[in-house]
């Protein structure tokens, strides 16, 4: 896990539209940047929606979200076209921005041992500096607790 106060590793990726996207291209704007494990599988279908849902906000607090995980660009542009999603997913099947963030890790499942991305989500500020960590994120509250941390709310009943 990188910590509070280090430079965001760069990247540059592939959209879901097959544009190149770059952390650098959002200096001066507050970046949210979140790692899941896979397109349409039901904990991430479920995390992007809750991103969808509240884009707005996002928006209104000048914060850009960005979705990454190993799927390809194609499988990106099925999976917001079927869920209507309007942030930003990058494709990055060959690990570099995934490695760089350290959210590939060893995971259990039903005892079954396998490498995959841990559910991550960095708060980046406008410098390009990483400015909270969100470790083993919740797919169903995650935009909830960044929104609330962005807007001070944190901590607070909603």
């Amino acid at each position: 896990m990188l910590s509070v106060g280090a430079k965001a590793p760069a990247f540059m990726l592939c959209d879901q539209n097959g544009s190149t996207v770059s952390l650098s291209d959002f200096l001066g704007r507050k970046v949210v940047l979140y790692f899941y494990p896979k397109d349409n599988t039901p904990g991430c279908t479920r995390q992007a929606c809750a991103f969808a849902a509240a884009y707005r906000q996002f928006q209104t607090l000048d914060a850009v979200v960005i979705g990454i995980s190993k799927d390809s660009a194609a499988s990106h542009a099925k999976f917001a076209q079927k869920h209507d999603l309007p942030f930003i997913l990058l494709s990055d099947p060959e690990l570099e921005a995934i490695q760089a963030y350290d959210v590939w890790a060893e995971k259990k499942l039903y005892g079954k041992v396998s490498m995959g991305v841990v559910r991550t989500t960095y708060i980046i500020n406008e410098q390009g500096v990483i400015e909270k960590v969100m470790p083993k994120v919740k797919p169903d509250t995650n935009a909830e607790e960044i929104l609330a941390y962005l807007t001070g709310k944190a901590g607070e009943e909603a």
